[in-house]
């Protein structure tokens, strides 16, 4: 009926097509979406005029209007008015409540209340306001590098006393090993810390308690002469998290600095590699971690430095070496010719039936 209309305006008015043109641009322009603010702060009504006060009102005449209408009207204390419904006259109060909170809120804080202020100076920013309003509402009450903070915290805690359980794990293991154990005792008699004289009278132990200092002597002398490497080796203090972040600067700094110095020594100068420099690009062949390549054996290095690994045409072929090796001792081994067997056999991808 409307396009009827406008079409026979258009036939009959001089100026029909151009109001025709008009109307249709103005209903493809955006409405204001006042629905987004009629549920900010507090709605329609002006928080300053629910409190009572000006908008230069200060901090305390805000809060002592707060809290005089809230002993007025709080859902416990309200006696209603005289010759009004009772239950209308609570849910009115308790509605009046709600919304006397939502302007002690709103301007209570500084911040929130600049931004209701501006919204009352310019209330054709909505989606400004409707954005600023539920981004302070939805943020975390807990400052996020608190949290943050404690977080890398519990993680150092934890992760330093399960490298200390796992370090224990392995003193008590090497303890329990007679070649340790056989050379830790011959260690202790020679120091003298297992020939004390037998204690007598009142300060007379028991076997138990003896046995049980022996064994405490036996693992602090496994503890000092045996240098344990990998995941079982004595916690560091600048091992865990915490010390790593505090630390990542100077770390950072001190790799921009050798590796500026490789460049310059064996790019530039074109120097011959030292030892250090030969196992370290032997390392990053094999792409082992710092204590993976420690915790190998002394002659396993010397292997290395000896086919001189640290050209990469030679390691290839030591890789190869190694792979076709791996091969072998999986054909031989029993337990692999079984499961080739069965994955022939009855691997996936086949279905058996097993008689009765």
């Amino acid at each position: 009926m409307a396009a009827a209309a406008a079409a026979a305006a258009a036939r009959w008015c001089p100026g029909g097509r151009w109001a025709l043109w008009l109307c249709l641009c103005a209903a493809l322009l955006p409405r204001p979406a006042r629905g987004l603010t009629d549920r900010l702060y507090c709605g329609r009504r002006v928080c300053y005029e629910v409190l009572g006060v000006s908008r230069q009102a200060s901090k305390a005449e805000i809060a002592r209007a707060y809290r005089q209408l809230a002993r007025q009207y709080h859902p416990d204390r309200y006696r209603g008015e005289p010759g009004g419904g009772e239950g209308s006259g609570a849910q009115a109060a308790h509605e009046k409540f709600l919304l006397i909170a939502a302007a002690y809120e709103t301007l209570k804080d500084e911040e929130t209340r600049k931004d209701y202020d501006y919204m009352l100076d310019h209330p054709e920013e909505y989606y400004r306001h409707y954005y600023h309003y539920y981004r302070r509402r939805l943020a975390p009450k807990v400052d996020v590098t608190i949290v943050i903070l404690v977080t890398v915290c519990a993680i150092s805690v934890f992760q330093f006393f399960s490298w200390w359980s796992s370090y224990n794990e392995a003193i008590n293991y090497l303890a329990s090993v007679p070649k340790y154990r056989i050379q830790a005792t011959e260690i202790a008699r020679q120091q003298g810390l297992l020939n004390k004289t037998k204690e007598k009278g009142k300060n007379r132990r028991s076997k138990e308690e003896i046995r049980e200092e022996e064994e405490e002597i036996i693992k602090d002398i496994i503890k000092n002469k045996i240098d344990i490497k990998g995941g079982y080796q004595k916690p560091k203090i600048y091992d865990i998290l915490l010390f790593q972040i505090l630390l990542a600067p100077f770390y950072w700094c001190k790799y921009i600095v050798w590796y500026c110095w490789w460049i310059y020594c064996f790019t530039i100068k074109g120097q011959e590699y030292g030892v250090e420099e030969k196992l370290y690009i032997i390392r990053r062949y094999m792409k082992m971690s710092q204590s993976q390549f420690d915790s190998l054996e002394d002659h396993q290095k010397e292997t290395f430095l000896e086919r001189q690994l640290w050209i990469r045409e030679n390691y290839e072929v030591y890789k190869r070496e190694q792979e076709e090796e791996l091969k072998k001792k999986m054909a031989m081994d029993p337990r692999w010719k079984r499961y080739r067997r069965w994955m022939k056999n009855e691997g996936p991808g086949r279905l058996t039936f097993i008689d009765d």
